[in-house]
């Protein structure tokens, strides 16, 4: 958090134009960053899967943002004016996340062990001997 502050300073920036309201956003910003990351933790810690954790994360971070955004700053000239297109991309992200959800690969399966070594290790090398 310090470093990119410092690195501002270093350069000589001005630190002028920052409005109350930029910084409850902000605020707010990285508070829900921090739930998502703890939301993360929560999803590996009740045995999820990394492929079907990230790929929820990665399809519907992207679903988040463009419904927000439409929410907080919709088009001048209005939700019909947004092309086809835009929907298609956040439709595509939903069946991606969701067949790479469903259809994952199966992991490998474990290495078969190495047979049992005898509990006593001079009986092994003395039948080595042999």
């Amino acid at each position: 958090v310090l470093a990119p502050l410092v690195l501002l300073m270093a350069r000589g920036v001005a630190f002028s134009g920052y409005t109350g309201s930029g910084m409850w956003w902000s605020l707010v910003a990285g508070i829900a960053g921090a739930i998502g990351a703890f939301g993360v933790l929560l999803a590996f810690g009740a045995k999820g899967s990394p492929s079907v954790v990230m790929s929820i994360i990665f399809a519907g971070a992207p679903i988040v943002n463009a419904v927000v955004a439409l929410a907080l700053h919709p088009p001048a000239d209005g939700y019909g004016s947004i092309k086809p297109q835009f929907f298609a991309g956040i439709l595509l992200a939903a069946v991606g996340g969701t067949l790479v959800t469903l259809y994952k690969p199966n992991p490998a399966p474990p290495k078969s062990q190495p047979a049992a070594v005898a509990a006593n290790g001079a009986d092994a090398v003395s039948s080595e001997n042999k």
